[in-house]
């Protein structure tokens, strides 16, 4: 019986030193790795370059606004004037030729409207407005939509704007001309510093994608919008930019 305790203490003796052996080693590791660290020169080195990429793409669709508005004392008039005037002029650009998925409703109000006179709110009646977006994907009927817009009595035609359908292509170029640029900018640093680059550790990108304005016509008196010749369109080019940073592990 004795002799089984003193084996049973020399094993818990022999865990307890593997144990403080254990602690005391990783303890050393853990200061030899702080002790490295605080080298200069030894600790782990970053750089973050930055490169542009600029494409030009020429714009494939086009965007104008058309809207109705209309004011009295009876609403159930000026909602159906309104709905009469805006009806006649989606009749007249689905004629010519534009898909009703290009065509969006984007207001719809009926509100009263109130004059303050002598600090008093006096009601006055009511106003309805409807706008809609047209998407046109010919550039010749521009010049059509818009002036469909003024014959049929639209007190909104204008806020002209030109897009690319799909500029994924154009981001695509832009960004690898600017991934280009930034590993250039990378390898020449590295070079000049006398390091050398080990590897890629992030990439993050912004963009730039602005939209083409050009406000052709934007008349509006409730008595109608006022025919006037409308001008030759151009679109131009539309301006795609991908800025790229990327973070290099060197030593």
């Amino acid at each position: 019986m004795a002799e089984e305790k003193q084996i049973d203490l020399s094993y818990r003796l022999f865990i307890l030193a593997l144990v403080l052996i254990t602690v005391l080693t990783v303890s050393y590791l853990i200061k030899a790795t702080l002790d490295y660290r605080s080298i200069p020169g030894n600790q782990p080195r970053e750089i973050t370059v930055s490169g542009e990429g600029k494409v030009y793409a020429t714009p494939d669709i086009a965007t104008v606004q058309l809207g109705v508005t209309n004011e009295g004392d009876d609403i159930s008039v000026i909602v159906q004037k309104n709905t009469e005037t805006m009806n006649s002029i989606l009749k007249d650009i689905k004629d010519l030729g534009i898909d009703e998925k290009d065509i969006k409703t984007t207001q719809y109000s009926l509100s009263p409207r109130y004059d303050w006179i002598k600090g008093e709110r006096v009601f006055k009646g009511y106003i309805i407005t409807q706008q809609i977006n047209v998407k046109i994907r010919d550039f010749t009927k521009i010049g059509d939509v818009l002036g469909t817009g003024t014959e049929n009595g639209a007190t909104l035609v204008g806020d002209l704007s030109f897009s690319i359908d799909d500029p994924e292509k154009a981001r695509q170029e832009a960004r690898e001309e600017a991934i280009a640029k930034a590993k250039i900018k990378a390898e020449n640093i590295a070079e000049a510093s006398g390091l050398k680059i080990i590897k890629l550790l992030n990439v993050q990108e912004s963009s730039y994608d602005p939209y083409y304005y050009n406000t052709v016509m934007r008349e509006s008196g409730l008595g109608g919008a006022i025919e006037a010749p409308v001008p030759e369109i151009q679109p131009g080019q539309q301006e795609v930019t991908i800025t790229v940073y990327l973070t290099y592990r060197i030593r």
